[in-house]
């Protein structure tokens, strides 16, 4: 049997992120949505950040901020009126980021698509910028 590649066009390229800007999918907020409407409150929004700590020296920081201070950024899907805050210090290894949800045999869960991260540990808890 005769394996073939797809063609790729040259001209098709991966849009780019700034580091000041962090992407959350559809699938990510509509997860957000559905989880916010489970916990009954409609104003909250999922903090992102990091923490000192862990096996590889920083962990990533996943839990509802029911306010949101003056000095976070809100990130939403396009579309969407649901998203995440970040707070400044951790926009500096989060910024270029895309929060996914994903779903798969091996389970589901939201995922981070961090191109700062150098490393994680096998936990999957923590992470080396």
């Amino acid at each position: 049997m005769a394996m073939s590649t797809p063609a790729t066009n040259p001209q098709q390229q991966v849009p780019v992120i700034s580091k000041r800007e962090i992407v959350v999918t559809e699938a990510a907020s509509s997860e957000i949505a559905r989880q916010r409407e489970k916990r009954g409150t409609p104003n909250a929004r999922i903090r992102v950040g990091v923490r000192g700590g862990g096996c590889t020296g920083f962990t990533y920081v996943f839990e509802w901020a029911d306010e949101v201070k003056s000095t976070d950024s809100e990130f939403k899907a396009d579309g969407h009126d649901i998203g995440i805050v970040v707070d400044p210090k951790s926009l500096v290894y989060l910024g270029g980021m895309t929060l996914d949800f994903v779903r798969g045999m091996m389970g589901h869960g939201f995922k981070f698509n961090n191109p700062n991260a150098k490393g994680s540990c096998g936990c999957g808890e923590s992470v080396q910028f």
